[in-house]
Formats: C-alpha cells, sequence, structure tokens
C-alpha cells in the first residue's frame, strides 16, 4: 500500500487507473485529455515531456514547458501527475511539477538515476526494463530502497520475446510474483507491451484479473495525428467504455474501480 496523497492510495481494494498521451503536445491537447478523464473518474493523469524516443529524428516531447502544461491541467482538474525523468539532472525539475517520477524501461539499470530517485521520499513508478528478468527489477528496486525511499510503485510493461505480432510481450506472470516477493504496489501498462491500440483493453482487463493494483493507459484525442505512439493511444472517446470494463472486472474478483457512472447515462 501506498498513499500518494489523503485521496489516492496505490496498492489497496481500488483499482488506479493513470491515463493520458503519451507525450505532451499543447494545452489544447491537454485540455480536451484532463475534461475526458476527470468526467470518468480518474485520478491520475500521465504524460512525457521528455521522451526516449528509439529515433533521434522523432518528437522527444516539450521538456519544460510540457511540466508546466500537465501541471496546470492537473491543478485545474485535480489530477496527480505521473511523467518520466530521463537522467539524474531532470530529478530535480521533474520532482518540482510531478506527483510519481517515473523511471522507464531503458532506465531500470541506470543505478545513478536510482540512487537519486532513493534519495528523494517522492513515490517512484520504476518499470520493468524490456530486456530484464523479475530479480534484477527486484535489485533496482534495492538500488532506490539503498539510499532511503521506499515509496515505490512497480511496472510491468512487456519484455522483448522472439514473437512480431506485439511490440513487446506482457509478462502477466510477473505481476504476481512480484507482489508476493516484495509487497509493493504493481501496475501493468498494456499500451507500451502491445504497441496496438486494439488489445489494450483485453490485455488491461487480464492485467486487473492478475493482481494489478493499477494500469498505465495511453489515450489521445486524435491518435492518427499524435507526436508519439499514435498506434497504441486509445482514441478519448472510448475511455467512458474502457473505464466501465475495468470495473466489472474489478467488481469480479472483489476490488473496486472508481468511475463517473453519470457519463455513461
Amino acid at each position: 500500500m501506498l498513499a500518494i496523497n489523503p485521496n489516492l492510495v496505490i496498492g489497496e481494494q481500488e483499482i488506479i487507473i493513470m491515463a493520458g498521451p503519451c507525450s505532451v503536445e499543447s494545452v489544447e491537447q491537454m485540455v480536451k485529455v484532463g475534461e475526458v478523464l476527470h468526467k470518468c473518474g480518474i485520478k491520475v493523469i500521465r504524460g512525457g515531456a521528455y521522451k526516449p524516443r528509439t529515433s533521434p529524428r522523432t518528437f522527444q516531447g516539450l521538456g519544460l514547458d510540457g511540466l508546466k502544461i500537465i501541471r496546470s491541467i492537473a491543478d485545474e482538474f485535480g489530477f496527480c501527475v505521473v511523467t518520466e525523468a530521463l537522467s539524474v539532472e531532470q530529478i530535480p525539475l521533474v520532482n518540482e511539477y510531478a506527483d510519481i517520477i517515473q523511471i522507464g524501461s531503458r532506465n531500470m539499470q541506470h543505478f545513478p538515476i536510482l540512487w537519486a530517485a532513493g534519495e528523494l521520499r517522492k513515490p517512484i513508478l520504476l518499470k520493468r526494463g524490456f530486456m530484464n528478468t523479475i530479480e534484477e527489477t527486484l535489485f533496482a528496486v534495492e538500488h532506490i530502497m539503498s539510499k532511503g525511499n521506499d515509496r515505490i510503485i512497480l511496472c510491468e510493461r512487456g519484455i522483448r520475446t522472439f514473437d512480431s505480432e506485439t511490440r513487446f510481450t506482457l509478462d502477466l506472470s510477473a505481476i504476481p510474483i512480484l507482489k508476493s516477493r516484495c509487497g509493493l504496489p504493481v501496475i501493468a501498462d498494456p499500451s507500451h507491451a502491445v504497441g496496438k491500440a486494439n488489445l489494450v483493453t483485453p490485455l488491461s482487463l487480464a492485467s486487473i484479473a492478475a493482481g494489478a493494483d493499477g494500469l498505465l493507459i495511453e489515450c489521445h484525442p486524435n491518435p492518427d495525428n499524435a507526436l508519439s505512439d499514435g498506434s497504441q493511444s486509445l482514441p478519448l472517446e472510448i475511455m467512458p467504455r474502457f473505464m466501465d470494463q475495468i470495473k466489472k472486472v474489478a467488481i469480479a474478483i472483489g476490488r473496486t474501480v472508481e468511475t463517473n457512472d453519470s457519463i455513461n447515462k
């Protein structure tokens, strides 16, 4: 169990949905996202200000401007913010604007950034590296904890396998294993795992059934024109139905999801 604030606890009965675009692109984009997520009852907004893109020729994020935009939208609608820091040097700046600092898959074994995160007392969202074992993930947790910070959320985001049907393979078995091994909250990121929007909902449902304490979901007002990862982003207009489906699975396993039921009426 990890309390982000008095109104947001991850790892108890309620399943927490963190949603938003891969990248913060503009104020207009984030206002649209904020309005829909707020109506859906979502408590955490995600969006990258710094993007670790595979190609240097693709959109790398708005940087500080992106942090300011997502913080302003979060304050307007009452969200918490989760966003990524790519380097030790970015940790203090991201710490200023975010409620949860994400350490991405590529940095899971970048030990200096783990140590820097460990020196904070802010919640850290640690993604499993896409080439890393569960044991290596647990050692990364220890690196953060060795500096005094045990406020950690683990995220299963898929690992690289020989199959080419999806970007990565979402390792559902890692969810109950990690929860039993370390007792920390564990969420899943099906968007980055599969890279295909039509597969995000079924894998989200499977993740909840496997025991995930939350989901990290990408959504966008216009996925076809997204500056990054549009192919894996859910269109905003389907988010109410998505939340309704998640809620049904949660209820079936004795958990809850907070939604705004009026949006479906």
